[in-house]
């Protein structure tokens, strides 16, 4: 039996330290006080999985070692309630609204057995009861499962897409804006996806799936990430949404709108900057498509990583929106394509539009 490294802050909280906010206090208090009542009333540990990724062995000549990043979360549920650590396929077809996502507990600090090619490892999550885990382990590429227990749970399978160590391309997508129109004023748009709207009722881009099952098509076996600000507790629906819609698989990577260790919320903007700083660690040989939308932030981010890391970038794609959608977004951010110099930027109101861009530049 192994330990794996967490990534992100994820581990047992110290017997001694307490959060320095006074929001980290009265979040913890929270948890505790729905932990002990869900458990009052017979709730049982539940592993939420989501889709992970890694890389393989790059040679036995450099000792090079191959990992997996694996993505749970940990939460107390009804008896039944979920299968596979997914909700029950019933309630999912009768159109499951966003806040019944928020409605199960999570499990501070929870600890979790992970098995992978025979081997066993011991994870911990963080204080959301979120599992961000990396583990050193050699796998062939393509998908592999990992089966995750927590107490005395049912088994849960996450699969993780092991990517081969000399691949070249990848693609990074956001998704409100991007690959689901929303058409919400940005400061109501999280709380209206993530409590309100039924996961039914929401509306995929024109054009985005095809263009983007294209990419992995011309490309087997390239990383396909999804980067968004949204919270885990989201990351069910949008893994049902995008599968409805035929978005190519990929790993969710997502966020918790809790307090931190200075502020009341996390940065949204930070979350995207610090993944994508991470994925260019990890993947030293992928130059990435960088997909999103002019409604804010997207090119600024995606300029900034660009100039730090052009080596790392293939092509920037933005989704133009509408003039409505746009008012809504709190305006279009402005125009960042002669700040990159060298890395071609590509401007489309949909995937077609893009696809035909991408074509002329040979990406697609």
């Amino acid at each position: 039996m192994s330990a794996a490294l967490n990534d992100g802050g994820a581990g047992r909280a110290p017997d001694s330290a307490e959060p320095a906010h006074v929001g980290q206090r009265l979040e913890d208090s929270w948890h505790a006080f729905r932990e002990r009542y869900s458990r009052s009333r017979g709730h049982l540990p539940t592993v939420t999985p989501f889709r992970g990724y890694g890389v393989s062995q790059t040679s036995a000549d450099d000792g090079g070692t191959g990992w997996v990043r694996v993505l749970a979360r940990v939460v107390l549920a009804k008896p039944g309630a979920f299968f596979n650590g997914l909700r029950h396929s019933q309630v999912v077809a009768d159109g499951i609204r966003g806040w019944r996502n928020f409605v199960s507990p999570p499990i501070p600090y929870a600890e979790v057995e992970a098995t992978i090619a025979g081997q066993v490892f011991h994870l911990d999550a963080d204080r959301g009861g979120v599992i961000d885990a990396r583990i050193a382990v050699n796998l062939a590429p393509g998908w592999h499962e990992v089966v995750l227990r927590s107490e005395d749970s049912e088994p849960a399978v996450v699969p993780v897409q092991v990517i081969d160590a000399s691949a070249d391309f990848g693609v990074i997508c956001d998704i409100d804006d991007t690959v689901v129109v929303t058409a919400l004023p940005r400061p109501l748009l999280a709380a209206w996806n993530s409590f309100v709207l039924s996961e039914h009722a929401r509306v995929a881009t024109p054009g985005m799936a095809v263009m983007m099952e294209r990419l992995v098509t011309q490309h087997p076996g390239a990383p396909v990430l999804y980067v968004s600000t949204g919270a885990w507790n989201a990351a069910a629906t949008l893994t049902r949404f995008l599968q409805r819609n035929m978005f190519p698989k990929g790993s969710l990577l997502l966020t918790d709108w809790g307090p931190t260790e200075n502020r009341w919320f996390r940065s949204g903007m930070q979350h995207k900057v610090n993944e994508l700083r991470r994925l260019a660690r990890e993947f030293p040989t992928v130059r990435w498509l960088l997909i999103g939308d002019d409604g804010q932030h997207d090119p600024e981010i995606y300029a900034e990583f660009a100039k730090r890391h052009p080596e790392h970038v293939r092509a920037i794609a933005i989704r133009q929106l509408t003039p409505s959608e746009a008012v809504l977004a709190g305006g279009r951010s402005d125009h960042t394509v002669n700040a990159t110099p060298g890395v071609p930027w590509v401007y489309g109101p949909d995937g077609q539009s893009i696809s035909v861009q991408l074509r002329a530049l040979d990406v697609l």
